[in-house]
């Protein structure tokens, strides 16, 4: 889209003389100063704690760190230095958004732990008043047009909406809101629902994706049945999208407005179902997060069963050594196995293949073929938590499978493990690692993020035990982030070499004749390509997803082009799956580092057990339904649905069970035969004055 990427170094910035303008001088890879004129320069600047957060980890007695994040073990990074406290979000280091959300669940779901045992002791309920019956009722309705502060009223004019809103028909009251959402308006609703008599409502602001249950709760807390309520998306669908063009905006806006007004009038109360649930997880991957999140979901007193298809648990985790920190993983794995082996809340089957998955949230039902012999069992369970984990890339570049001299990360790291480089390190003259293999690439555009402190680690580990060995990094970009960026930095005060290279021209891997290897590089400072013999090649191997092909298609999950699973949305929901109950954990879910693999399979514990918690769940009353003596079995309606909902009975005709159905109105809107409706309806005759609507408008 023609943005610059720039590797440089910034010299000065000033004012242009005479102009608003701004001069940027810049120094870039050849040595050479560049001036180039802007209108604007934006400082991406870093994250510091605030005094009044320091302030508050003293009072409360938390250990910070040097820079004042919160200090946390590597193996429970939610926990803080006084038991039960727990941090969450960027106290406890620099992160982005979906990182911050997913630690947040995780955090509360490590509370839950120590709070299970008085989990319902002290609930209350909510008491609601009677529902009025409106049907036989003539439309009353209301309609309250929100400002949403500048996002709705800064484009589009809502005085205007709310003149044009008093004309609609059956409108008897309108109003304007500066934040319709918040709760003096809340408050201000119920008073004119009860003060106008009104039996509808329609609210003109953002997406009903986020806010339609806040007001939904506010119709009921009025006495009227929450599905006599419509949202106009005058935001999202408008002001935001029209910005540039505000009287057609309002123009739309008025459209938006008498079409939700003109629908509400129509609609009927509805009743929600409410389904039993069976308070049981199944967790699909016996790695560091599938145990974590089994153990998480256990401590609280849910019964669990974690299938893995070794013979052994510990995934990927078992075959690595010590953390960047210093930290023992297979001591970690090891007590992790041996906490949930012996836990009597988790059932452990191994060598387990998921061959079935039926059902719906709180409901499931999965088919196991277990051991050698393939023993069938079937398991009912609540929610699921997919942590299927990643595998290591292995490499066909720069000669890895052609010399023992070339040797992956994990490999160097097996070989400092067993002694071979403690004992043998004078022995190596040079060690150069080469970044991104496997990864950044056509096959792979993504980054492995594990890849930079592997070699970091690694290169650390050499120097410390030998001093005197050459050791090359040669990177196209070192993404040390967070606070890994102290040991990049302790790397080069050790002496280890830093080389970029363009991906354009990568390094070139010989055999000498010498029996040594021969790295060819472009070095960046020097500007001229280098020749360097090296005793060890070692490649920093991208993280590939396990092959879950099948399994994605049994449990209807989706996934990336990578093959990680893909969560329903990555800032709200960042380890909810796609259908409801499920979610995932791990590197199942993306290449991550051990701290985050625990951090998200907390979360993934935390938020399955929102589900299992809960005495039953409320079904959305709005579902298809199919007349189906007119049903031409054309299939439409099962190709269609996003939720895989319809499919053709032992009667040849399609069949939605209501239990699945979302009310998204995809099959209904599909059916050729026009046979599927929604039971938006209580009435039969506000069906024909649908049906006679939907013609109009046709």
């Amino acid at each position: 889209d023609g943005v610059r990427f720039v590797k440089s170094r910034i010299h000065s910035v000033v004012e242009e003389p005479g102009t608003d303008n701004l001069v940027l001088k810049y120094v870039d890879d050849e040595g050479v100063m560049h001036q180039e004129v802007f209108d604007m320069v934006i400082l991406s600047v870093g994250l510091t704690i605030p005094k009044e957060s320091v302030d508050l980890a003293g009072r409360i007695g938390v250990e910070l760190d040097k820079y004042n994040f919160v200090k946390t073990p590597t193996f429970n990074p939610l926990a803080t230095s006084r038991p039960g406290v727990f941090v969450s979000g960027t106290f406890q280091g620099p992160k982005d958004i979906p990182s911050s959300i997913t630690e947040a669940s995780g955090a509360a779901g490590a509370a839950g732990i120590h709070l299970a045992e008085a989990r319902h002791t002290l609930t209350k309920t909510v008491s609601m008043p009677e529902e009025r019956d409106v049907l036989g009722e003539e439309p009353r309705i209301g309609v309250f047009v929100c400002k949403c502060g500048i996002n709705i009223a800064g484009i589009i004019d809502v005085d205007e909406l709310e003149r044009y809103s008093k004309n609609l028909p059956n409108v008897v009251y309108t109003g304007e809101n500066l934040f319709t959402c918040s709760q003096d308006t809340q408050v201000t609703i119920k008073e004119v629902i009860d003060e106008h008599q009104l039996n509808r409502v329609v609210v003109a602001s953002c997406t009903p994706k986020t806010h339609e249950g806040i007001f939904m709760d506010t119709l009921e807390e009025a006495g009227l049945n929450k599905y006599l309520f419509e949202m106009a998306n005058i935001r999202n669908q408008d002001a935001w999208m029209h910005f540039h063009e505000p009287e057609k905006a309002t123009a739309k806006a008025k459209d938006l407005i008498r079409m939700a007004v003109a629908r509400v009038a129509t609609l009927g109360p509805l009743h929600d179902k409410q389904i039993s649930i069976i308070d049981k997880a199944l967790v699909i991957g016996g790695g560091i997060a599938g145990m974590t999140a089994a153990k998480g979901l256990a401590d609280q007193g849910f019964h669990v069963t974690l299938v893995e298809k070794q013979e052994i648990l510990g995934g990927l985790g078992s075959h690595l050594h010590h953390t960047i920190e210093g930290d023992d993983i297979r001591s970690f794995v090891k007590d992790l196995v041996k906490g949930v082996e012996n836990h009597d809340k988790i059932d452990v089957l191994k060598q387990a293949l998921i061959v079935g998955f039926g059902g719906y949230k709180g409901n499931f039902n999965t088919e196991i073929l277990i051991g050698p012999s393939m023993k069938q069992k079937k398991i009912d369970h609540g929610v699921m938590i997919v942590a299927t984990g990643a595998i290591e890339y292995k490499p066909t570049e720069f000669g890895y499978n052609e010399s023992e001299s070339v040797v992956t990360q994990m490999e160097l790291a097996d070989m400092i493990d067993e002694g071979l480089i403690d004992g043998g390190a004078k022995e190596l003259d040079r060690v150069i690692m080469i970044q991104c293999v496997g990864s950044r690439n056509e096959s792979n555009p993504n980054c492995s993020r594990i890849c930079c402190q592997s070699a970091v680690k690694n290169a650390i580990d050499i120097k410390e035990k030998s001093p005197d060995t050459d050791v090359f990094i040669l990177y196209r970009d070192m993404r040390m982030y967070s606070m890994l960026e102290e040991f990049y930095t302790k790397a080069r005060n050790m002496g280890v070499i830093f080389s970029r290279f363009e991906k354009e021209d990568p390094p070139v891997v010989e055999k000498g004749d010498d029996g040594k290897m021969r790295v060819t590089f472009r070095d960046h400072v020097l500007g001229r390509s280098l020749e360097a013999s090296a005793d060890l090649v070692v490649l920093s191997a991208g993280v590939e997803a396990a092959d879950t092909e099948e399994l994605s298609t049994i449990i209807k999950a989706q996934r990336n082009t990578e093959g990680f699973f893909m969560e329903a949305h990555v800032k709200l929901r960042p380890v909810d799956g796609g259908t409801e109950g499920v979610f995932f954990c791990g590197t199942a879910h993306g290449p991550k580092l051990i701290t985050e693999t625990i951090a998200q399979a907390m979360a993934a514990a935390s938020r399955a057990t929102t589900y299992l918690a809960q005495e039953f769940l409320t079904l959305s009353s709005v579902t298809a339904e199919v007349n189906q003596a007119n049903c031409a079995s054309c299939l439409v309606c099962v190709r269609s649905c996003p939720y895989d909902v319809p499919v053709i009975n032992e009667m040849g005709v399609s069949y939605i069970d209501p239990a699945l159905c979302q009310g998204c109105g995809v099959c209904a809107s599909e059916c050729p035969a026009k046979t599927i409706k929604l039971n938006w309806y209580d009435d039969d005759s506000l069906l024909s004055k649908v049906d006679a609507l939907l013609e109009g408008v046709i």
